[in-house]
């Protein structure tokens, strides 16, 4: 794979994905729909879509695509290297108005999450891994056309559990997510929606981001690649082993996303 081909299609398709949504986030309707499982799909989300596939498929025409919101590519289990996709993460965030939401583009190599871009339009923040792996933050534009300035990104280091900063979801916080973070000596609590908790811990604004419910792949590819390639780590909630990708269904078990030096408390 030639990584710096990779790794600036994702960051471009990401901001081409990106306007897109903003244009009908500014819009007075949004094209609000339910799908299947009554959960909300937007224009946004199809534009978004459209955009990032037909990129991917005619730069990687040879790498299997998982996309969100194309049912056909969940129906055969991918092997090897794969390219994952979630063009509109937090479409709850998107729909309130809330800001908290993000494209999502990762490449998945041996069930690891390596490269990966999460862009928050609304919050005009990206971050992605660049060609070498490294976890960068963009600064500027956000030009298609032209890389900005980029900072290297890096987990905070926490020498013990005193003090932890902990990030959880907004939309879908529970009693359980609540227990389990009561076991823990918290100096700060924040929400923030979509995968903009990974990014989070991966800039050493938060140390812990657990996740008790249900997600699936594409929803969590991008910021695991974001979080691992700024030194942190994301494991299973049961067993603490590492969390891995084409699992039947794409489905996610709960999971922990930590900076090092957190010693994790048993579920």
């Amino acid at each position: 794979m030639d990584f710096d081909r990779l790794c600036e299609t994702m960051r471009r398709l990401a901001l081409d994905a990106g306007e897109a949504i903003m244009r009908i986030y500014e819009a007075p309707d949004m094209g609000v729909e339910q799908k299947a499982d009554a959960s909300p799909v937007t224009a946004a989300d199809l534009a978004a879509d459209r955009i990032i596939s037909d990129g991917l498929r005619a730069a990687f025409p040879e790498i299997p695509l998982v996309t969100e919101e194309q049912a056909a590519t969940h129906g055969t289990l991918a092997r090897g290297d794969f390219l994952i996709v979630d063009p509109l993460d937090g479409t709850k965030e998107f729909v309130q108005r809330r800001g908290d939401f993000t494209v999502n583009i990762a490449y998945v190599r041996d069930g690891t999450p390596i490269r990966g871009v999460v862009y928050a339009p609304a919050k005009e923040r990206l971050f992605y891994t660049n060609a070498l792996g490294q976890s960068v933050e963009e600064d500027g534009t956000h030009d298609p056309s032209r890389v900005g300035v980029s900072q290297p990104i890096r987990v905070a280091h926490r020498p013990d559990n005193g003090a932890l900063r902990v990030v959880a979801s907004k939309s879908h916080r529970d009693a359980a997510t609540d227990a389990y973070i009561a076991g823990y000596q918290v100096a700060d609590f924040k929400s923030a929606g979509s995968s903009l908790k990974f990014c989070l811990v991966a800039t050493g604004e938060a140390d812990l981001y657990p996740r008790l419910g249900r997600t699936m792949e594409w929803d969590t590819a991008a910021g695991q690649a974001v979080l691992m390639g700024a030194g942190g780590c994301v494991v299973r909630f049961d067993t603490h082993a590492p969390l891995l990708y084409g699992k039947p269904g794409y489905e996610n078990p709960f999971f922990i996303a930590h900076a090092p030096g957190v010693e994790l408390q048993k579920g």
